[in-house]
């Protein structure tokens, strides 16, 4: 009987040690994410005093002067996303990357085509079927692929090109002349009042983004900005907005969720000349680009922006590369209701399809301003014909 409780209580002492063991293991995996949350960039707590809106505007603007810049402005930390979230992930101080690095989908799209035609002992059809596909599948677009590559082929006929490197090079010259002597400036109004910046594009291309970037940009130029919050439909859409504000150290200007846009920004407007501010940086309603509503919307937006003692000089139409073609279609209904000066394109470094910059500019003579290529608040930076189109081609 003796042998009977050894076994058993060897059994009871194994039992427990297993039991401490695999609590010691939950424990430590409990404690890890809360040492992660511990690592975070925390938003310094700011006091906003609402002012009155200056006469004019709709009557239920909130002017909020936020002048002093959060503690993570300047450094590349994650967006705050379209939805309205403000998620900050845990961030380090360094260098943008560079145009090359950030486009290696585009450039392995069109890129490895190039290489294999490289690889070659001659030109042939085949071989400009291969460069062909790989525009193709850039979203160039069957037009503009078309325009490039038909003369391509008559020169390979001709025997004007007889190498693959003749090619690759006839190739690259032929993207830079298409990209070349657009007005990419950012224009300002020659007086002292305020110039007006609208953003017009549909919901979730990264409008609101795009302005926090920008005026962080401008106030690190010297500028005065003032945000305006004229997309009063989406929700969280202005809280968004006074969150960049506050990263950026500029002022705000919002309206009552539901309200007219242009009243918000007219008032903004107002407001910016009453402080000082030089630049209105004004976000809109995104609703489908196919909706005649909108886009009614977005024309009295802009005779309203310049009744008071504002001046529209940009209107930028934000798009996302990952669209492809259909940002050609929102460029098409956008330009005709809004007269868009610029185009932004954001997640460029997220796509293959960066030949859309092509097709914006080929088909509708629009010239892309600045471009987005990370989620770092240096990510957005002037377009450079020349730098886009080697980060594009070369190996």
């Amino acid at each position: 009987m003796t042998w009977i409780y050894l076994i058993a209580a060897a059994v009871v002492v194994v039992f427990g040690v297993g039991v401490v063991a695999m609590s010691r293991r939950r424990s430590g995996m409990s404690t890890a994410p809360a040492a992660r949350r511990s690592a975070r960039v925390e938003r310094p707590p700011t006091d906003r005093q609402p002012v009155d809106a200056p006469e004019g505007g709709g009557g239920a603007t909130r002017v909020d002067d936020v002048g002093i810049a959060d503690a993570d402005a300047g450094v590349a930390a994650a967006d705050i996303d379209e939805s309205g979230g403000d998620d900050l992930a845990d961030v380090d101080v360094v260098a943008p990357a560079s145009m090359r690095e950030r486009l290696a989908r585009a450039r392995g799209a069109i890129g490895g085509a190039l290489g294999s035609v490289l690889g070659r002992p001659g030109v042939d059809d085949a071989a400009i079927d291969e460069v062909e596909e790989a525009l193709l599948l850039a979203d160039l677009g069957v037009e503009v692929t078309m325009a490039m590559l038909d003369p391509v082929r008559e020169r390979v006929r001709s025997r004007d090109i007889t190498s693959p490197a003749e090619l690759v090079s006839g190739l690259r010259a032929d993207m830079l002349a298409r990209l070349q002597g657009a007005d990419r400036d950012l224009h300002m109004r020659s007086d002292d009042g305020p110039s007006v910046w609208l953003f017009v594009g549909v919901n979730g291309v990264g409008k609101t983004t795009t302005i926090g970037k920008l005026s962080q940009r401008l106030i690190g130029d010297g500028h005065t900005v003032l945000l305006a919050a004229g997309d009063t439909f989406r929700a969280a859409a202005a809280e968004q907005l006074g969150m960049w504000a506050e990263r950026s150290g500029a002022q705000f200007v919002r309206g009552a969720e539901g309200g007219d846009p242009s009243s918000v920004i007219f008032d903004a407007v107002e407001a910016a000349a009453a402080r000082g501010a030089n630049v209105v940086l004004a976000d809109t309603a995104g609703r489908l680009h196919t909706r005649q509503n909108l886009m009614d919307e977005l024309s009295k937006v802009r005779r309203v922006a310049e009744k008071g003692a504002g001046e529209v000089t940009e209107t930028l139409l934000v798009i996302d590369a990952t669209t492809g073609q259909n940002g050609l279609v929102q460029a098409r209904e956008f330009a005709e209701a809004t007269a868009v000066t610029g185009v932004v394109v954001t997640k460029l470094d997220g796509s293959a399809k960066g030949g859309i910059v092509f097709a914006i500019e080929t088909e509708l003579g629009i010239p892309v301003k600045l471009v987005g290529i990370g989620e770092g608040i240096a990510d957005l930076v002037p377009f450079d014909p020349e730098e886009f189109v080697e980060a594009l081609i070369d190996q």
